[in-house]
């Protein structure tokens, strides 16, 4: 064998015994005729003493060793001498007193820092991947994900689950974002569809009989790239049949118990708790709420329409909504802190930010002379101000009122430090509409997905108001994140037609792209759903990463470039012409 033990294995238990390493030179020490050196594997770090004046072979080897050279030892393993022992490393009582050693292989001065001693680019960093791997942040991420994905595969396997791969390349559906799209070489001018999700596999699992399939599944999304986003990502992809909406909740909740009690021996108590849709968007703006601290939305639309404050009541005659936020005690804070604030909301399509200070038991701002002693005092009653809170108000659109305070909810937090670290808030959302309107095309388009049922006593509003009609959707949802989605499917194939209709595909469209799985609900389909965690966004929660480059080996970059292998690139025009295509690239 080419070692006996791993850098982070030898103990007290060893000493004594000869023992043979091999790992990288992690730092080095020379002190005259003894050289120091920490050997370093992704198991930890032991420390290594060549005594030079043993041979001069050995003294020539030590003195040629530089950092990260990958290097091969045999010695003998002795304690520490007294007051040396290293408490912060399992083999801090050991050292190997050094019989051989010969470099395995060489390595060049490296271009970024593995200590953190000094700062390093992040292009850099992705640049030379295989080296920032090394780092032992990035080891323990790529260690938790294992251990996640481990601790999924262990209990859906438990509960009877088949694990069963679903094709790569696949038709073009659309499922809310665009395809990667790969050519057909013996089929000119067709082309593959890497998937977005497995969906209409899982669904077609459902009717040929597996009741229960999962698979850590590989999706591709063409799409903006974000801190929480890479175009290929990975879920923990799920699926049953013969359940309702409850089976689907019990079997997601018990999952994500098992994978933190296996993971990081946290204990979460079941059931979750529910919030609906529209209590979310009510009570925190958002559908993806973070309820680990208050600052809940407070509706004032009825009361600050009373005055004569003209940007309040324009908004209410034109069906717009008004509504606070009560930052407790924050009432010194600055100009500049709420114009910060004002900034942000502006993001998000709010048009201004006003505010009231609560002083003196009274309200205090520019707008109050707008309203009457008693329209103030029905806004206290209504918010229950302390001293010296803060009152933060947004006027506008429903939705651009509840995206601009529930955003503004979280960087509150944040800057206040309201949220106390390690605390795992899962929650479901539930009741999703069956449909929202896509304000830019003015068409009627799927909330959720295009395969969700509707809520059976919402049926009839599908032909008369179809915006209030609710599905069978839900969301998981960890410290304001969504952790992922499902829903009991549409297994009608009259309802999955006239749904497809709605939504503005033509006859000919739901052919091309769906006709296959229609046809399929013909033959006997069971009641079924599922849903999709996504195991990127959890690994990050959970590892504290600041990012989902942070805890994949090979990520993108924000422009979704692999800078160590140069990916996206050009070809050949050999190969173009073996697929039939010919580039007809934007003028510089």
């Amino acid at each position: 064998m080419r070692r006996t033990h791993t850098c982070g294995e030898l103990n007290s238990s060893n000493f004594g015994a000869k023992v043979i390493l091999e790992g990288w030179a992690d730092t080095i020490r020379n002190h005259g005729n003894i050289t120091f050196i920490d050997l370093r594997d992704r198991y930890g770090v032991t420390q290594i003493v060549v005594d030079n004046t043993k041979s001069d072979s050995i003294a020539q080897v030590t003195k040629s060793i530089r950092k990260e050279f990958v290097i091969h030892v045999e010695g003998l393993v002795r304690a520490r001498p007294s007051g040396t022992e290293n408490k912060d490393l399992s083999t801090g009582e050991i050292e190997v007193d050094v019989e051989k050693v010969f470099v395995v292989n060489s390595s060049l001065p490296l271009p970024i820092d593995l200590n953190g001693r000094t700062e390093t680019n992040e292009e850099l960093s992705l640049k030379y991947r295989y080296i920032a791997l090394r780092s032992t942040n990035l080891q323990k991420n790529i260690e938790m994900r294992h251990k996640i994905t481990k601790a999924f595969r262990d209990f859906y396997d438990s509960e009877g689950f088949f694990d069963i791969e679903t094709p790569i390349m696949a038709k073009s559906t659309p499922e809310g974002a665009r395809d990667y799209l790969v050519p057909s070489r013996v089929n000119p001018g067709k082309f593959y569809a890497l998937p977005q999700s497995p969906q209409i596999f899982k669904q077609l699992l459902m009717l040929s009989g597996f009741d229960k399939y999962y698979q850590i599944a590989r999706c591709f999304r063409d799409e903006d790239l974000r801190a929480d986003r890479q175009p290929e990502f990975t879920q923990v992809d799920w699926e049953m049949s013969f359940v309702n909406r409850d089976d689907l909740l019990d079997v997601g909740e018990r999952a994500i118990q098992s994978v933190m009690k296996k993971v990081l021996n946290v204990d979460i108590k079941l059931p979750l708790k529910r919030i609906s849709y529209k209590e979310a968007l009510e009570r925190y703006g958002v559908d993806k709420p973070d309820t680990r601290f208050g600052l809940e939305l407070i509706d004032l639309t009825s009361i600050l329409s009373k005055g004569d404050f003209n940007a309040f009541n324009t908004v209410v005659s034109g069906g717009g909504v008004i509504k606070a936020i009560n930052i407790e005690g924050k009432a010194d804070f600055s100009r500049k802190d709420i114009s910060e604030l004002e900034e942000f909301v502006k993001i998000y399509g709010a048009k201004g930010l006003a505010y009231l200070k609560y002083t003196n038991g009274a309200f205090e701002g520019s707008i109050t002379k707008f309203f009457s002693p008693s329209v103030l005092e029905e806004l206290k009653n209504k918010v229950n101000p302390k001293e010296n809170d803060l009152i933060v108000i947004v006027a506008g659109k429903y939705n651009v009122v509840s995206a601009a305070l529930g955003n503004m909810r979280n960087l509150i937090a944040k800057k206040l430090g309201l949220v106390k670290p390690n605390t795992w808030d899962y929650l479901w959302v539930v009741d999703f509409p069956m449909f929202e309107m896509d304000e830019e095309t003015n068409q009627l388009t799927y909330a959720h997905n295009p395969f969700s049922m509707v809520r059976e006593e919402d049926k009839e509003l599908l032909d008369k108001e179809p915006l209030k009609a609710i599905s069978g959707s839900f969301d998981m949802v960890l410290n304001g994140v969504e952790l992922g989605s499902g829903c009991i499917r549409i297994t009608n194939p009259d309802l999955q037609r006239k749904v497809f209709k709605m939504i503005g595909l033509s006859e000919e469209e739901i052919e091309a792209r769906f006709g296959f799985i229609l046809n399929a609900y013909n033959y006997g389909a069971p009641v079924h759903g599922g849903f999709a965690f996504g195991l990127d966004r959890l690994v990050m929660i959970l590892t504290g990463a600041g990012s989902i480059r942070e805890i994949l080996a090979f990520p993108k970059n924000k422009s979704g470039i692999s800078l160590m292998d140069d990916a996206p690139s050009e070809v050949s025009e050999k190969q173009l012409k073996e697929l039939h295509l010919q580039l007809d690239l934007p003028k510089e």
